[in-house]
Formats: C-alpha cells, structure tokens, sequence
C-alpha cells in the first residue's frame, strides 16, 4: 500500500497492538512481578499468572493472597515497570521513511502517562515522533475528538493519517474529521478481540492491512 507523503502530511499512530502487542507489556510486567515475590520459584508463578489471565481471572488478587502482599503495590509496579518491548517488523523502518519525506509523525493513545511513555522509550520510538498525546495527559479518551484536534492543532493545514487497530473507538473520529484512516489486523495476539461487532461505516478504517511491511512511503 502507497501512502503519501510530503512536508504537509501528519501521519498519527495508535500505540498498543499498532506499534507492538501489548501482550508483550503484560508478559513484561508479570515476570517483574513474579521474580520480585518469588525469586526461587518465580517461572512457575509467571506461568500461573499468565494462565490466569487467560482465563479471566484476577491476577493481582491471586497474588496478593497468596503471598500477602497489598495488591495495590502490585498495580504500581505493573504500570511503571521499565518494560522489555520490541516493535512490530517494519515499524521503524517506516517512521524513517516519513521523516525521509518530511512528513511528522504523531502518537494518539488511550492511557497513563507515565505508562505510554515508558512504552514508547523502550520501543526506542518516543525520539522519532513529533508530538504524543496520551488521553491521561488531556483528560480525554478516544474516540473523542478533542485529542485528534491537538494534533490538527500542533500541525494545522495538513493531511492527517491514524493508523490504529481497534474499531470499537479509534476511527469514529479521525472519520469524521475527515482524516484517512488506516487499520492494522489482528495478528491474533491482540489485547482486544471485539472488533467483529463494529464493521459499520463509522467505526471501520478507509483501508486494512496486515503489517507494517505492506506499507510503501511515496
């Protein structure tokens, strides 16, 4: 797929599940966790939490009782763990050709700053792009509008493309607002799975593909 690009085009990226599996960053967290609690015998308890989790069941409590710790210590360190992440094929490889053209590069994601943040760092991405909005930081969450807007803001008269992965909330605004919208698929390891409940005009992307390396930067 060709996208465009020249010194007046704004292309935005999603982060967890766009950039990289956020599988990664549970599995990141659950073994900081689980090697803090139980050094001895800390892969059995990975391989427990992990399994939990799957099944839909309360990690953090889980641990919490069994080894008498406050589950709210276990939440900080989930959130504010320096994660171990690598991003999807390709995807570095194309913010350099968009900075290669000109073109900016935004960060639009739903979450805690100090969370986002670190992600992006460990992904070694937050460097390369131009402007990051994390709904924590602007006390809104898509699909509200008013985060794509800091971007139109940031970098007005452009030509603006979101790429992201969840239909259920990334593209009704960025559709509205008149922006290309591009959707990456479900490798099958995504966080969320729901999105065969919104392929409606609103909620769908302009285009599909499957991985970064079907993009071509023109």
């Amino acid at each position: 797929m060709d996208i465009k690009v020249d010194a007046k085009t704004v292309i935005v990226f999603d982060l967890d599940d766009t950039l990289y599996n956020e599988m990664e960053y549970l599995r990141s967290a659950y073994s900081e966790i689980a090697q803090s609690v139980d050094s001895a015998q800390w892969r059995p308890l990975f391989a427990r939490m992990y399994s939990l989790f799957r099944s839909k069941k309360d990690v953090f409590e889980f641990v919490s009782k069994t080894y008498k710790m406050d589950k709210s210590h276990l939440l900080n360190t989930y959130r504010t763990h320096v994660p171990s992440l690598q991003p999807f094929k390709g995807v570095l490889d194309t913010l350099a050709q968009i900075k290669a053209k000109k073109g900016k590069i935004g960060i639009l994601t739903d979450g805690r700053k100090t969370t986002q943040r670190a992600k992006l760092k460990a992904l070694d991405i937050i460097d390369r792009v131009d402007k990051i909005v994390v709904s924590e930081e602007v006390g809104s969450e898509k699909p509200d509008e008013r985060n794509y807007r800091i971007i139109e803001e940031a970098f007005p008269d452009c030509t603006y493309l979101y790429m992201a992965d969840n239909l259920r909330k990334d593209f009704i605004a960025p559709n509205k607002l008149g922006w290309q919208t591009l959707g990456l698929i479900d490798n099958g390891l995504n966080m969320h799975f729901d999105g065969h409940g919104y392929f409606d005009k609103s909620h769908m992307p302009q285009q599909f593909v499957t991985s970064f390396e079907e993009i071509n930067i023109v």
